[in-house]
């Protein structure tokens, strides 16, 4: 039988036990480098070293993301320099605010030697960031009147609102930062949701606050009352009289027997009012437009319960000369 012959590629038993042992060698040498290197000092590097902004959070609220680290330049031992670089057992370092309210910034280097002690034995060579900024406001408590969003309802044809809407109760309570109740003073509406009212509506509204203030106001009243009045105008039409004032004698109407009509609508609770009530159409001629010598029909009288008054035609020429 042929002779098989051993693959060169294998390695022997003794080489593999001689290679583990230079890497076990290499190891334990790079092993007692770092160490070695690691206990000495004057060693400088830059880390985000964690801070915590202190303040009384009773009385003040913060209404943006709080800055959690600072750039730092740090020098000392190699081991003290690791644990901060990876925050191993890292306390935040206590930023005191005693009045957060007044300014929305500190400046670094009133930090600086409170930092030095607290890092010691590491040395603060230097803060990167020349402030800490944060947004910081007093929680107050308001009293807000409502509004009624003029979107969210309508009336049914003809139909008008009396007065203006009500609530129950008048006014409402609100607790937050005093930057956001600033916003909600001009911005707070009530939605009603109602469409095409045609009678006297009061209805119990569920109180929402915006997305973007819900975690940081709230509401004492979470439900209020909008009472809304609403009367029918009726529509209504009438043949006018015409009544000319202060025309001379040379001039006169292109139609004389021109006849008005006065479309209206009226209040219902005076509908018979209008019964006693005779209408005219005036036109003064000190009113006439002299380009085009025509002059506008003038409703008259024009009680306050009439609404839409439109008269066909609503203007009507004037004829000069015999």
């Amino acid at each position: 039988m042929p002779e098989t012959k051993k693959s060169s590629s294998r390695i022997s038993a003794k080489k593999l036990s001689n290679l583990k042992v230079v890497v076990l060698c290499i190891a334990a040498a790079t092993t007692f480098w770092i160490l070695n290197a690691l206990n000495k000092d004057d060693y400088t590097t830059v880390v985000d070293f964690p801070i915590e902004l202190v303040y009384d959070r009773e009385k003040y609220v913060s209404v943006a993301e709080e800055p959690e680290n600072i750039q730092i330049e740090i020098s000392g031992n190699g081991w003290d320099l690791l644990r901060k670089y990876f925050n191993f057992n890292s306390q935040s370092f206590p930023v005191e605010i005693s009045n957060p309210s007044s300014r929305d910034f500190i400046l670094t280097s009133d930090l600086k030697r409170g930092l030095s002690d607290f890092l010691g034995p590491t040395q603060v060579v230097s803060i990167l960031d020349d402030s800490i900024k944060y947004h910081i406001n007093r929680i107050q408590t308001i009293k807000i009147t409502p509004k009624l969003d003029s979107t969210s309802y309508s009336l049914y044809k003809n139909f008008k609102l009396l007065g203006t809407p009500e609530f129950d109760p008048p006014q409402l309570t609100f607790t937050g930062p005093s930057s956001l109740l600033d916003s909600l003073k001009k911005t707070f509406t009530v939605n009603l949701n109602e469409n095409k009212i045609n009678k006297d509506l009061s209805k119990e509204v569920k109180l929402n606050l915006p997305k973007e203030m819900a975690s940081l106001v709230s509401i004492k009243e979470k439900t209020v009352i909008v009472k809304l009045d609403v009367v029918a105008f009726l529509e209504g039409n009438k043949r006018l009289k015409i009544r000319k004032i202060n025309f001379p004698k040379s001039v006169t109407l292109e139609n004389e027997e021109e006849q008005l009509m006065m479309n209206y609508l009226v209040d219902e609770r005076s509908s018979d009012q209008l019964k006693e009530l005779e209408f005219e159409g005036v036109v003064d001629y000190y009113k006439r437009n002299k380009e085009d010598s025509t002059i506008t029909v003038e409703v008259k009288p024009l009680p306050s319960f009439l609404d839409q008054v439109r008269v066909t035609p609503p203007k009507l020429k004037l004829r000069y000369g015999n």
